[in-house]
């Protein structure tokens, strides 16, 4: 029974908790119903040792039968021996279903993340995606320690009970409704314990999701002085996370104290009781020795028991978690029209912007936000009335979209791996999706592209993002690995190989925010020179305030409240408008800077 990790996961029961846990066991029935069997076996069998001692002391030790004593000694030291085995199988076994519930979540979890694409972020933190992949997939796979052991204890306890019939009905008895009654009393600590596991993880996703965040951004806090503010609330909110762990642990102590000291009562009254039987001739010394015996084997299903409650409390609350986030569902595509065949024009209705094809256009405003707000807008990250062309980009099929509209997203995330995988493998663009080697608009009989082909193409958007010194730096040039988020290297190298990974796309139309805010006006007027070389003849849609970038812009749309309130060049504007000019101009520096870039002053 292996474990392919490559395998499909199958479908998911998000239905519930519960029904999660029974999806996970129906997925590997058989290796649960393996792990079942062995470890019933193996309990019955632990239980089967005082009934051969007891054998061995009434037929054996007591009359002095040797024969019988050396027979019964050797059944158990064979029974000793096979239960050995079956511990060891039972433990693999059992390790193999937790892998498999380990695996397969991981898997739905991952698929599902995929499916949602840039959805995600808008529906789900990172932190609860974070504690889901770290803590709650293990709880999950633990909890699963109930169909082997938890099978298991529950059979043993019943062999124990009908082993006790054959000594005393009224210990039977007591052995039988013994087990119930301590389930009774700990019920209501696990159902307590499950709101303070649920409260807990939640509180811990908002934890984590806070230290992503400060992690990304410490370098910037600290430029700011906000650092101590920062840390003071992370304090706080570290601190409350702390006192609810203390809840759950205190609820997790009193289980574990109750698992361990209730049983132990239990069990010293059947020992009693047995003692007061023998002493009274009801039973024999042998079945004393076996009472005792089976009270010590019962020890091993009571605490199974407990345990088992104890993992599937906590199990479900994880399975809750995993199938609130298999419910998320992206916003439905229900477009039923073509895109339009040639480039036109894109409008949002609700500020007012035109963005005509072949152009370079930017978007200024005070507020960043409205300006991020439009470009969703224009590739229909988020619902509106925006159009292309005549057609409502609602009615569009959103892989159209996807493959002709790319918006370049100044925090898209970088994979770790080599710097060109990262720069120009196929599945990383920065949001949406397009050929890396090739344009949109090529024949559909046109022939692969070479491999010759595809490093010209990327030589080609390093260049136009300005970024052949960070090749040159790095040690193995392209084939220098890099980080996660690229943290090896700096805001302004992460910015340009995003710029250049969204211009290897070679989009339709290129939506980009703030592409050239981490750089230096040296490297901001190279980028833009080459940025607008680069994309000529195709549209291109810039939100930023750099002058530099707008003096190379064909239309300036200066937005107020997030709505057009002039347009047109970046020179009539700053003559016209006051509110753009005081919004654009750095200093007087910057001015003479703008002018001689109008002025087709080459960058240096």
């Amino acid at each position: 029974m292996r474990i392919d990790a490559y395998e499909d996961p199958g479908t998911p029961d998000r239905r519930g908790g519960w029904r999660y846990l029974a999806w996970l066991v129906r997925r590997q029935w058989p290796r649960c119903l393996a792990g079942a069997v062995l470890a019933s076996v193996w309990m019955v069998l632990l239980a089967a040792t005082p009934y051969l001692m007891a054998r061995a002391v009434d037929h054996g030790l007591e009359p002095g039968d040797m024969g019988a004593l050396v027979g019964w000694t050797g059944a158990m030291v064979a029974v000793g021996g096979v239960n050995a085995w079956l511990g060891v199988m039972r433990h693999r076994t059992m390790t193999k279903v937790r892998m498999d519930a380990n695996f397969r979540t991981v898997k739905v979890v991952v698929g599902h993340a995929t499916r949602l694409g840039a959805a995600l972020r808008g529906q789900v933190g990172t932190g609860e995606v974070v504690t889901i992949g770290v803590g709650d997939v293990q709880t999950i796979s633990t909890s699963l320690t109930a169909v082997g052991p938890g099978v298991g204890a529950i059979v043993a306890y019943a062999a124990v009970g009908w082993l006790m019939l054959s000594v005393s009905t009224r210990l039977a008895l007591v052995v039988l409704l013994g087990v119930p009654v301590l389930g009774l009393l700990l019920g209501p600590l696990m159902g307590r314990l499950q709101g303070r596991e649920a409260e807990y993880r939640e509180r811990q996703s908002v934890l984590t999701a806070r230290i992503g965040d400060l992690a990304g951004g410490l370098r910037v806090l600290n430029g700011l002085g906000g650092k101590g503010l920062v840390a003071d609330a992370f304090h706080r909110d570290s601190g409350r996370l702390r006192e609810q762990g203390y809840r759950v642990g205190a609820v997790t102590s009193w289980i574990q104290a109750l698992g361990v000291g209730l049983p132990m009562l239990f069990l010293a009254l059947v020992t009693w009781l047995g003692a007061r039987q023998a002493a009274q001739g009801h039973i024999s010394v042998g079945e004393l020795v076996s009472v005792y015996g089976y009270v010590v084997a019962l020890g091993w299903p009571v605490a199974f028991l407990i345990e088992m409650g104890h993992q599937l409390s906590r199990g479900v609350v994880a399975a809750r978690r995993v199938v609130a986030f298999l419910r998320l569902e992206p916003a439905p595509d229900e477009g039923t029209r073509d895109a339009p065949a040639e480039p036109s024009v894109l409008h949002d209705p609700a500020s007012g912007v035109r963005i005509t094809p072949g152009r370079l256009t930017a978007l200024v405003t005070n507020h960043p936000s409205d300006a991020t707000d439009i470009l969703d807008r224009l590739a229909r990250y988020t619902p509106s009335n925006a159009t292309w062309g005549d057609i409502p980009l609602a009615d569009i099929p959103l892989p159209q979209i996807r493959s002709r509209i790319l918006i370049a997203d100044p925090e898209a995330d970088l994979f770790a791996g080599t710097l060109s995988t990262v720069i120009g493998a196929q599945e990383m663009p920065a949001r949406g999706a397009g050929n890396c080697a090739t344009s949109h608009n090529a024949p559909a009989d046109a022939q692969p592209p070479t491999r010759a082909d595809e490093l010209a193409h990327l030589t080609q958007a390093i260049h136009a993002a300005a970024a052949e010194d960070i090749i040159r730096a790095l040690p193995d040039g392209l084939k220098t690995p890099v980080a996660a988020q690229a943290r090896d290297l700096s805001g302004g190298q992460r910015q340009r190989i995003r710029l250049a990974r969204a211009l290897l796309t070679d989009p339709e139309i290129l939506l980009a925010a703030e592409p050239t805010s981490a750089l230096d006006a040296h490297t901001e007027a190279t980028v833009a020179d080459r940025l607008k070389q680069a994309r000529r003849g195709r549209t291109t849609v810039l939100a930023a305030t750099s002058p530099l970038l707008l003096a190379r812009a064909d239309v300036v749309h200066h937005l107020v409240d997030g709505k057009v309130a002039a347009t047109g060049t970046h020179r009539e504007l700053l003559d016209t408008e006051p509110g753009y000019r005081a919004l654009v101009a750095r200093d007087d520096e910057g001015a003479e800077d703008t002018e001689g870039a109008e002025e087709g002053a080459p960058a240096r």
